[in-house]
């Protein structure tokens, strides 16, 4: 259990990390600080082997994907084969994804509702932004009230229940 949430932390920094620099979001300095010194480590040396293409930070995708893969090692203990493994860090790492998504989410939920001016809440708003933006042009307000996060929420719950049938042990 501890290793299972010092690998989840771990993979969901890593996440963000590349999150933040794919959609090119400037964190505040104590958020940007946390991320970089817990994941640089691991970023460094990566990218002297996988650099950045295409304006993406592919080390920090490729470090989550490794340390979700280190993490579900673990079930070599109980006889589970190579393919197994790679198969369920996979179903892991996509998971961690959209569990990541839902999350921040919720938190800029909790954001406009409780303190819209609070510090994070522009950091939060402009990582929901590229998921939020083209739904909110299909989804109308209703009583001025904007729908687009709860659609966004199901459409994620959707994709999760989707993946759960894509792999045998989901």
């Amino acid at each position: 259990m501890i290793i299972d949430a010092a690998v989840s932390i771990l993979g969901g920094v890593l996440l963000l990390r590349f999150w933040m620099q794919a959609i090119r979001v400037r964190p505040p300095q104590s958020v940007g600080q946390f991320i970089f010194t817990l994941s640089d480590w691991l970023v460094r040396p990566l990218r002297r082997i996988v650099p950045g293409v295409g304006g993406y930070d592919w080390a920090s995708l490729i470090g989550a994907f490794i340390v979700v893969l280190l993490g579900t090692s673990i079930y070599l203990a109980i006889g589970m084969s190579g393919q197994g493994i790679v198969l369920m860090a996979l179903y892991r790492f996509l998971t961690w994804i959209i569990y990541g998504f839902i999350a921040l989410l919720i938190i800029e939920a909790i954001f406009s509702w409780v303190n819209p001016h609070a510090p994070l809440a522009p950091f939060v708003r402009a990582l929901n932004d590229p998921i939020l933006r083209p739904l909110r042009r299909v989804v109308p307000l209703v009583g001025g009230l904007d729908l687009s996060l709860l659609v966004a929420v199901i459409l994620l719950q959707i994709a999760k229940i989707i993946l759960d049938n894509i792999f045998p042990f989901g």
